[in-house]
């Protein structure tokens, strides 16, 4: 399962060399207003919301702050569901491993509410795939998932958009276009 947008190639990947399914997982990062890159928490699919309450009282983000962003996100995540797999839920998880895949981790939030979402449908193993993440959030992600696998967890980490060579954004045609392209050859997951 890839995590929209920039997860969505990168798990298109691991399904190939795997020879097995593509499916989306929804979530949305909550962005610190005024600084939109640094997470504060983030949504997933089912209404799961995961918040990173360190950062919250660092920067005395008022609730309502928090529930506006949110509010906001949702919006998108409902369209962005609707966009990728026609407003479709989750397929089945019970006793499936599940390897969700995202461009990399930073704070993790997004990550966090993914394998929270997951573990809802009772999946036999959750295995978080990334080529690069912040070595601090590699270390928390091992107790929420069975297994983290990375490329590299940089010491100096800063961003994951340092990491690649070509960080533009994927658009959400090129989402749908490799869930399909997945899809004709697997058949649905």
């Amino acid at each position: 399962m890839g995590l929209p947008r920039g997860g969505v190639p990168v798990a298109y990947e691991v399904a190939l060399a795997l020879h097995s399914p593509l499916d989306v997982l929804v979530v949305r990062k909550l962005g610190v207003p005024g600084h939109h890159e640094l997470a504060m928490g983030a949504i997933a699919t089912g209404g799961l919301r995961v918040l990173n309450q360190a950062v919250i009282d660092a920067l005395g983000i008022r609730p309502a702050e928090v529930d506006s962003v949110a509010a906001r996100e949702l919006l998108e995540l409902e369209r962005q569901q609707k966009t990728y797999s026609d407003g479709a839920s989750l397929p089945a998880l019970r006793g499936r491993t599940i390897i969700v895949v995202d461009d990399g981790l930073a704070t993790g939030s997004t990550m966090q509410a993914a394998v929270g979402v997951l573990w809802q449908g009772h999946p036999g193993r959750i295995i978080v795939a990334v080529p690069v993440a912040a070595p601090e959030t590699a270390r928390k992600l091992r107790n929420l998932a069975d297994r983290i696998v990375y490329v590299s967890a940089p010491p100096d980490f800063y961003a994951v958009s340092m990491w690649y060579e070509d960080f533009s954004q994927t658009t959400d045609e090129e989402v749908r276009t490799l869930l399909d392209a997945r899809t004709a050859v697997s058949g649905p997951a």
